[in-house]
């Protein structure tokens, strides 16, 4: 049975897409800082816990992973803080920078030899704010500009393997990543995304012939709205 690895998998799109997955009868090995296994109750499902944005914990996870031999590494694990840069503490800055940037560094490089081994697929949740700049959003808009660069270099570098490498760049969607931000998406299902489309998208994906890669899939809503907290 073909292995696919999702980070961020217990909440949001990590958790749609590793839903998805197991639907297409992959195997999937969960990785989030919180147990999966209450949420994706299923038998080809393995829940890792880590912090990735903790580098002691990532280069455990790496150790463990490199034993494995995957088809798909789904990096969907992250979080923004969108504040005045001099408003943020240097322990978000280092966090953020890793979690979203580091760590899928780290676990590509673990695991590249496997997926291109296995012709499989590396899949980088990325973000509308990794191809345009937006107001205090300087670090999460750098993590994610230098995810997709990563991203495009390797897809250039792999070409004459059988690696299809994709970045998906998500317009707001509906998930836990604004639960502890001053915005929310809107209420209306035509001005947001849900964590299902991303799913979709990777699903798109899979089913393509091998010998095309879509190497950048951008998702916008159709209207578009931020709301305030009150």
């Amino acid at each position: 049975m073909r292995l696919a690895v999702v980070t961020g998998a217990s909440s949001g799109i990590g958790k749609a897409i590793s839903l998805r997955l197991l639907a297409l009868g992959y195997r999937v090995i969960g990785v989030s800082r919180t147990s999966c296994e209450e949420m994706i109750k299923q038998s080809n499902f393995t829940s890792v816990n880590t912090d990735l944005s903790n580098e002691k914990e990532t280069l455990k996870l790496c150790e463990i992973l490199q034993k494995e031999s995957l088809t798909i590494l789904i990096n969907a694990a992250g979080f923004g803080c969108f504040e005045p840069h001099e408003e943020l503490s240097a322990q978000t800055i280092t966090d953020m920078t890793f979690l979203n940037l580091t760590a899928p560094m780290l676990l590509t490089n673990t695991l590249l030899r496997s997926l291109k081994e296995n012709d499989g697929y590396l899949i980088n949740i990325n973000s509308i704010e990794a191809i345009r700049a937006s107001k205090f959003a300087g670090v999460y808009s750098a993590t994610k500009a230098g995810l997709k660069a990563f991203s495009d270099a390797l897809f250039e570098e792999t070409r004459k393997s059988g690696l299809s490498i994709t970045n998906i760049n998500p317009d707001m969607t509906e998930s836990g990543f604004y639960e502890k931000l001053r915005l929310e998406t809107s209420k209306k299902e035509n001005e947001k995304l849900l964590c299902e489309d991303i799913a979709d998208a990777v699903g798109h994906i899979l089913s393509m012939r091998k010998g095309a890669v879509v190497s950048d899939y951008t998702i916008r809503s159709l209207n578009f709205w931020i709301s305030k907290k009150k």
